[in-house]
């Protein structure tokens, strides 16, 4: 009957999971421990005192530190940065030229009613209608080692001009004895009418220029126009009848008819000669000063054409013909 009493479905072999010696002494073995274990006993604080992990040692100086790897920025960041730079010194460039700005219309201001280089020659009085044409000041604007000469051939300009009316006076003064002298008479006003404002602008204020800036161009205009004068200086001193000079032929022609009219004549005559030689002394200087200068003729073409090309005048002119020749060629098409 017991046969009878056991169950068909089971297994042959009863297993327990829980029975497996190697389960059961781990089961054992954990609850002892936690059994044993008081976290709050004096044996268990020291234990795990001398259990705690020591802290790691600094690395020595020998070995080589290790780098943390570096980000390297975006294109839209360095972008960003250097529009933020330009932008910032476009506003500090903008900031100076504002300052600028402000300090030139002060300086204009404090300027305005004040001209420092107003026109001074010739001096003549306020209450004259006609005012001065030209700036001059020769401590102003001549170098110290031109200024001796550049006086000088001012000094040359007003014995000029002297002469001149000198003679006038002496033509007028033969005129008087002579009647048929009316055309020396004449020519002489003529001269002194038109020598005198050409000299002075035509061989004075280009060497007055040419000392003051340096300019080549002015250096051979002077050359050119004072080596005419100095020739119209010996063709004076010459006097030859009829051309409006008491030159030394025209005033020992007169000494036999008027003695007082030829020696005014010969007093004229002597001026001229004194104009020609100091023109000759002069002309001499102003070229070894010349030499000094560094100008050459290149140069004074430089400032020829340059001087030429930013004329207004020229440039209205040069517009003008272009367009007529531009329309001429158009209705010749």
């Amino acid at each position: 009957m017991s046969a009878f009493d056991k169950n068909p479905f089971a297994d042959p072999v009863e297993v327990n999971p829980f029975q497996d010696p190697s389960v059961t002494q781990l089961a054992n073995a954990n609850q002892g421990g936690l059994d044993e274990f008081n976290p709050f006993s004096e044996s268990s604080r020291l234990t795990n005192a001398t259990q705690t992990v020591p802290a790691t040692k600094p690395t020595s100086p020998s070995q080589p530190a290790v780098l943390q790897p570096s980000v390297e920025p975006t294109p839209q960041a360095v972008a960003s940065a250097a529009q933020a730079g330009l932008l910032q010194q476009q506003e500090e460039l903008e900031r100076k030229a504002a300052e600028l700005d402000r300090k030139e219309r002060e300086l204009q201001n404090s300027t305005a009613g004040f001209n420092p280089r107003q026109n001074n020659w010739p001096p003549l009085p306020k209450s004259c209608p006609v005012k001065p044409c030209f700036y001059q000041d020769f401590s102003a604007d001549i170098p110290a080692d031109y200024q001796r000469t550049c006086k000088m051939l001012y000094y040359l300009w007003m014995f000029h001009s002297v002469t001149l009316l000198l003679n006038l006076l002496a033509c007028l003064a033969w005129f008087t004895v002579k009647p048929d002298r009316g055309v020396d008479f004449g020519l002489s006003i003529l001269w002194f009418v038109l020598f005198t404002p050409c000299a002075f602008l035509c061989w004075y204020r280009p060497i007055y220029k040419a000392f003051r800036s340096d300019s080549s161009f002015s250096f051979f205009v002077f050359f050119f126009i004072f080596f005419c004068q100095i020739a119209i200086y010996i063709i004076q001193a010459v006097g030859i009848p009829n051309w409006g000079d008491s030159g030394w032929i025209a005033a020992l022609s007169e000494i036999g008819h008027n003695l007082p009219v030829a020696i005014i004549m010969m007093v004229v005559a002597s001026f001229f000669t004194i104009c020609a030689v100091l023109s000759l002394i002069l002309l001499k200087q102003v070229h070894s000063l010349y030499r000094r200068t560094g100008a050459s003729f290149q140069r004074a073409q430089e400032e020829f054409s340059q001087g030429i090309l930013t004329n207004r005048n020229f440039q209205n002119a040069a517009t003008g013909v272009a367009s007529s020749a531009a329309q001429t060629a158009f209705r010749g098409n």
